[in-house]
């Protein structure tokens, strides 16, 4: 994970040397084991480079890279598969050392088609005097755009800022392909423009249509300074997924559904699908290639060596390298139970279960305040933890026992039955109004946004705090204030895209049937990188940590989009068994029984932070709170 910045100019009055001090805060934050700055000038632009890294992989390589030939690049992502990248290399060098060697625009297009694992990146092209830039197919890292002083300059970064008041214009890169700006021609013309490099499935598709529809969805967001075009090759990346299957059943099957719906909604009715062949097969490979993604996503760091058998039980001081966001719902407890599977034993997980407070009452504090001050706002005061576990320790236990807080508590005692001798570290993060809203106000806002509805407010506040891993740890004999040390956060988000998790799945199925409801799980994955992943991106890697998505692996999408979608979900059962279908049978056949049933319950909800303040909107109104940021506040309580 790092972050990545790139400032171009134009104009001479507008060259500078450094970036803005909240906008440098801001990437550092990102990524705390090194931080360099590059210049690039020429008569007519200058490129400003700035580099954060937080080191996972191979050795640590400070960023921006650059070679003999004035070429540079920026990296914001993890090789998983496509390229090869051994467990002591780093991949940021082997990417480069692939650009580097590209004699050609299909050359590089080439390399990113290639490339499985989420990624962001800035590439500077010398010989051509060009930049370029995007994002993975999914999105799943944040990189934004802001563009002023009528096309002199702009800036890309994987995190914005926001002035007082008002929200900075910063827009996020659409991952619709690959962007490429020729800065010499831009410094001559009055105009900026964007070549667009789109995704496009092998087959079928018309180029054209996929470009002419991407350019109009862009340029609607953009200043008119700012052109988007089609590259005049008409080139194209390789989209690494396989087309959604479309196919409808038969009515032998419905007949069969229907007499399924009729049976007893237990635990033995996800038994029945599994005595019939095919459909345990198809569990049993679904299983197989989620655990392959948990395994990358989990082995992909550097940890210390692994002590032998007979000292496992002796590790009980030893810090988790990773970390799942825990509800206790079958998304997060599958995701739990695999991650076990491929963790070294003597390392602990950890558990992070988010609970915002139910009601207010005034709470005695007892703990001593003296903490070391804070030189400005680029860390996170050393108290801000002390007062939270001071209000929670001070507070009876109901008022943070919130929906996902007892579901949790049930998934840690099946996770602790699976495995006994693995510590699992169920982390309980307690969450004030007053805490809430100071750190959305001084923090979380400028995260979230460029997005900006309830919805999202309530979703990154609630990622936020579950990510930075600050609350109790949790064991049969106490309860003792605890900070995940975990560097990577794995998170189930793509589970309900692509398995008809939402309750609008539902209603799509009831009002169009299976077709309805395989344009519905089309357009969720669609949209998936504009409405959820670069804003918990930013979020989670707010706190020096990275966000790993096991159900967003490439080659669990695609295995997911070969099956009809009568073997995914049925919606013809009640909430519980019908929707994620496949991933209830997949928790069926690993032995996990309670969350195995368990309906899905949004993270806004299943937390409380929705009831926490006003209950009267709706989830895609536009958020106030969200635009409330006093630079003055800011100075006083940082």
């Amino acid at each position: 994970m790092c972050g990545i910045c790139c400032a171009v100019s134009f104009s001479v009055e507008h060259f500078s040397r450094d970036l803005k001090e909240d906008l440098l805060c801001n990437l550092k934050r990102r990524g705390p084991d090194s931080s360099k700055q590059l210049l690039r000038s020429t008569v007519n632009y200058q490129c400003l480079f700035s580099g954060h890294v937080l080191h996972l992989r191979g050795l640590l390589t400070a960023q921006p890279v650059e070679d003999e030939r004035g070429n540079v690049f920026l990296w914001n992502g993890e090789v998983f598969s496509g390229i090869k990248v051994e467990a002591e290399e780093n991949d940021t060098q082997i990417i480069f050392h692939y650009l580097s060697s590209c004699k050609n625009e299909s050359d590089i297009l080439s390399l990113f088609s290639k490339v499985q694992g989420p990624w962001s990146f800035i590439y500077y092209q010398a010989s051509s005097h060009s930049l370029w830039f995007g994002r993975d197919f999914f999105g799943r890292r944040s990189l934004l755009w802001h563009f002023s002083n009528l096309g002199k300059s702009f800036c890309l970064s994987s995190v914005g800022t926001q002035a007082s008041g008002v929200a900075d214009q910063w827009q996020e890169v659409p991952a619709s392909g690959i962007f490429r700006i020729d800065l010499k021609s831009v410094s001559t013309s009055q105009s900026v423009v964007l070549k667009l490099y789109p995704w496009k499935y092998s087959s079928g598709d018309d180029i054209r249509e996929c470009v002419n529809n991407s350019l109009t969805e862009i340029s609607a967001d953009l200043p008119t300074f700012v052109l988007v075009a089609a590259n005049e090759a008409k080139l194209y990346l390789k989209e690494p997924v396989v087309p959604l299957n479309m196919a409808l059943p038969q009515a032998a099957f419905e007949t069969h559904c229907s007499s399924i719906s009729r049976s007893p909604l237990t635990r033995e009715t996800l038994r029945v699908f599994l005595t019939e062949g095919h459909m345990k097969e198809v569990v049993q490979q679904f299983i197989g290639v989620l655990s392959t993604a948990v395994k990358r996503r989990v082995l992909c760091l550097p940890r210390d060596e692994h002590l032998a058998p007979s000292e496992v039980l002796k590790t009980r001081n030893r810090k988790a390298n990773v970390a799942v966001l825990f509800s206790g719902g079958i998304d997060s407890m599958v995701i739990a139970a695999l991650a076990d599977h491929h963790v070294p034993l003597d390392e602990p997980i950890d558990l992070l279960n988010v609970a915002f407070m139910t009601k207010e009452k005034t709470i005695p504090v007892n703990f001593n305040k003296k903490g070391r001050k804070q030189k400005n706002h680029c860390e996170m005061p050393s108290e801000e933890f002390s007062k939270s576990a001071a209000a929670t320790a001070a507070s009876p236990g109901e008022q943070f026992n919130v929906p996902d807080r007892v579901t949790g508590r049930v998934g840690l005692k099946e996770l602790q039955a699976a495995n006994p001798l693995r510590i699992w570290n169920f982390v309980e993060i307690n969450v004030s109004l007053e805490e809430l809203q100071r750190l959305r106000r001084t923090r979380i806002s400028h995260l979230i946004q460029p997005l900006d509805t309830v919805l999202d407010d309530s979703i990154g506040c609630a990622v936020w705090f579950a990510s930075r891993g600050a609350g109790w740890l949790v064991t049969q004999d106490a309860a003792q204030p605890y900070q995940s040390s975990a560097k990577v956060v794995l998170t189930g988000i793509g589970a309900d895209e692509q398995l008809a998790g939402y309750s609008r799945h539902r209603v799509r199925f009831l009002a169009h049937g299976l077709e309805g409801l395989n344009k519905e799980i089309k357009m969720e994955l669609g949209r998936i990188s504009s409405r959820n992943l670069g804003r918990d991106d930013r979020v989670i890697s707010d706190h020096g940590k990275e966000a790993r998505f096991p159900f967003l692996d490439e080659n669990v999408v695609s295995f997911l989009n070969s099956l009809p979608v009568w073997e995914k979900a049925n919606l013809t059962l009640p909430r519980g068994i019908g929707e994620k279908l496949i991933l209830r049978l997949a928790a069926v056949e690993l032995g996990l029984t309670a969350s195995a049933l368990l309906p899905k319950r949004a993270m806004q909800f299943g937390s409380r932070i929705a009831k926490m303040e006003k209950n009267n909107e709706k989830a895609s109104d536009k958020c106030g709170r969200l635009q409330i940021i006093s630079l003055e506040n800011l100075s006083v309580e940082n």
